[in-house]
């Protein structure tokens, strides 16, 4: 018996140092971060309003991507990106973000709610639908706006990861006999959010049928002027030289959040930093290696 029991300590003893090792060994390959590797930089792919945004506000509008930048289509690309390379850093959409990577500070300022409205925190765009006058003269247009005002979207604004901008909204009242089709299209940013707003309006108002479609703020900006759809969708500034006859409702404000691997040790990263990161052009201000933003 004696025998027996030394024998099965001596093999739990044997694997426990075994499990030890190999937890030392994962945690040395896992856990130390190498400042002197290459920067691998994410973008996604062109026409994403995401995209769009984040180039303009760092200073690089219809700029091309760095060289041997890896592009996403997607969020679920991006954040698989981060999540499996060290290396790796990347934009998107807050609102969006999820999963286990580590959001950076940009300038120092975190990416909240709070700091998105206020307009500390620098990589933010407004989320809006455009449309002419003309369209509210339909009563199921102007009930379909309403209901974008209203706390019912507040509320589904705020579950998704967005910031409202309207402070004490009223709960939208029902028009049981309107019946009809509201069309909108246009930013994919807002797409997934509205699919969201438009199933509560729906919900609230069965006999109306909300069309919602693609395309990106290009496309938004030229239906809404054309007269193609009710509502156009954009995720950018509003800009009246692209739709002179139109007018914009600020849907909600999104942070667009810079992130990277979580074993990173980097905590924040300034705009200047950001921009020589991503500009193709930057030559000698080119950064390349995370050394430089470590230092």
């Amino acid at each position: 018996m004696y025998v027996g029991m030394k024998r099965a300590l001596s093999h739990i003893l044997i694997v426990g140092v075994i499990s030890s090792l190999m937890a030392a060994g994962n945690g040395c390959a896992n856990n130390e971060f190498n400042a002197t590797k290459y920067i691998t930089v994410v973008a996604r792919e062109d026409g994403s309003g995401t995209k769009s945004a984040f180039m303009e506000i760092i200073g690089l509008k219809n700029k091309s991507d760095p060289s041997g930048a890896i592009i996403h289509v997607g969020t679920a690309g991006v954040l698989t990106e981060i999540t499996s390379n060290p290396t790796a850093i990347a934009y998107e959409s807050l609102g969006y973000v999820a999963g286990d990577v580590k959001i950076l500070k940009v300038g120092g300022v975190e990416a909240t709610a709070t700091n998105i409205k206020n307009g500390t925190y620098p990589l933010s765009r407004p989320l809006s639908v455009i449309y002419k006058e003309s369209t509210l003269d339909s009563d199921i247009n102007k009930a379909f706006l309403a209901f974008l005002c209203s706390s019912d979207a507040q509320n589904i604004i705020l579950s998704c990861g967005y910031v409202s901008i309207i402070n004490g909204a009223l709960s939208y009242i029902s028009i049981g006999t309107l019946s009809g089709r509201v069309s909108v299209s246009g930013s994919t940013a807002l797409q997934p959010l509205m699919i969201e707003l438009a199933a509560e309006f729906t919900r609230l108002q069965p006999n109306i049928v909300v069309e919602i479609s693609g395309g990106g703020s290009g496309t938004g900006y030229k239906n809404a002027e054309n007269g193609v759809s009710g509502f156009g969708m954009i995720s950018e500034t509003f800009s009246s030289e692209k739709a002179p006859s139109c007018t914009e409702y600020v849907v909600c404000m999104d942070g667009i959040v810079v992130i990277v691997n979580k074993n990173n040790p980097l905590d924040t990263i300034s705009m200047g930093q950001l921009k020589n990161v991503y500009d193709a052009e930057a030559g000698l201000n080119a950064i390349t290696k995370w050394s430089s933003l470590l230092e």
